[in-house]
């Protein structure tokens, strides 16, 4: 299975490896609140979209709107365009091939480190072969120290521990997920460290019995991302949405599977009870939030919930939209409390605040208060 970038990124992240924050943009989707300077890219499974044009760099001296038309008008090597990642542009002082994938001779793992980060690395290997370097890895032992500072000191690589820990977490994902590509074209150094500037991962479908929810949500976001209006009338969106019935009087909320089971955690060790739980699962919007929401409140024993959201791709001002319409719609007593972070964050806090909603840098602090309010009621 071949992940779009979007995709392959928020398993980057998961992994910390840095990457540009960003947020997606569907065809007839409401285009506002844009920052320049921002790169656009279709969201495609086939490679020498920039060599096509399906990459834009907006500087704000034209109208971003017209941009993201031509993108989404591009039909490259058959595919159309129907996503586009819009990214943070960052300042690439040196870009970097970096890859790990099967050598199908001796099937067993290649490390690929190269220094024409951003080129087609079988063209760059044939011209310039003293520029890329193979490092073959023992399945039994995994990469070694020596390994990653052979490649470094070839590529003359100032940073090495943030170089060595990008490799690791290359290399973790490649196994963990049974990847038979994981690549970063490029990998480039910026003033503030490394960043993911692209993200390929390709998945082993023969591996996923073992990875089956997983796979499920992959392809649930593809077929969303493919023909998002047959996704909307022929299956429910809430069916993303993994609900948790347990037995206290705290409602809780996530955008991430990992967030909400370390808050579940942290809510248990402040003396708290979580009444259900609720992952919004993969690429959430306003409606899954509110619906969401709606869930979690329908349950009596309910007296306060907690909303964790930790955006990447998920922008914090549709978030708060979904907020604000079960605030309107519902007319719920119950009080909700917010941590919010990531895309536009700022206009979801200013949205939660005009509506009096309690939003928190802290996670600590939003659970401190989540349940002391549970408490009083």
């Amino acid at each position: 299975m071949k992940l779009y970038e979007f995709q392959g990124k928020e398993i980057f992240k998961k992994y910390g490896i840095p990457v540009q924050s960003g947020f997606l943009i569907h065809k007839n989707d409401e285009v506002k609140n844009l920052t320049p300077p921002l790169v656009l890219k279709s969201q495609l499974l086939v490679g020498g979209r920039g060599k096509a044009g399906g990459i834009k760099i907006w500087d704000g001296n034209t109208d971003a709107l017209k941009i993201i038309n031509e993108l989404f008008s591009l039909k490259i090597k058959g595919e159309k365009v129907r996503a586009i990642l819009a990214l943070e542009k960052v300042d690439i002082l040196r870009e970097i091939y970096l890859s790990i994938t099967f050598n199908r001779g001796k099937s067993t793992p290649v490390l690929i480190v190269g220094t024409s980060g951003g080129m087609d690395i079988e063209e760059s290997a044939r011209l310039n072969k003293e520029k890329i370097h193979f490092v073959e890895i023992d399945p039994f032992l995994g990469i070694l120290e020596y390994q990653i500072r052979f490649v470094a000191k070839k590529i003359n690589i100032g940073n090495y521990l943030e170089f060595r820990n990008i490799i690791r977490a290359v290399y973790k994902i490649f196994k963990e997920y049974d990847a038979t590509l994981v690549e970063i074209n490029p990998l480039a150094i910026t003033p503030s460290g490394f960043v993911a500037i692209d993200a390929k991962v390709n998945l082993d479908d023969q591996s996923s019995f073992r990875h089956e929810e997983l796979f499920n949500r992959l392809r649930e976001e593809k077929e969303f991302i493919q023909d998002k209006k047959k996704v909307h009338t022929s299956k429910p969106k809430e069916d993303t949405i993994t609900y948790v019935p347990l037995s206290g009087d705290i409602g809780l909320i996530s955008d991430g599977a990992g967030t909400g089971l370390f808050t579940l955690d942290l809510i248990n060790e402040y003396g708290g009870k979580v009444a259900n739980f609720c992952e919004m699962g993969g690429i959430t919007n306003s409606e899954v939030m509110f619906k969401s929401l709606k869930m979690v409140a329908s349950d009596h024993s309910v007296k306060s919930i907690l909303v964790v959201l930790i955006g990447g791709f998920n922008r914090m001002d549709d978030m708060a939209e979904g907020i604000l319409k079960f605030k309107k719609e519902l007319n719920k007593d119950i009080p909700i409390f917010i941590r919010m972070c990531g895309t536009k964050e700022e206009i979801g806090k200013e949205l939660m605040k005009k509506a009096n909603i309690p939003v928190y840098d802290s996670l600590n602090v939003a659970v401190e208060k989540t349940i002391k309010k549970a408490m009083e009621n």
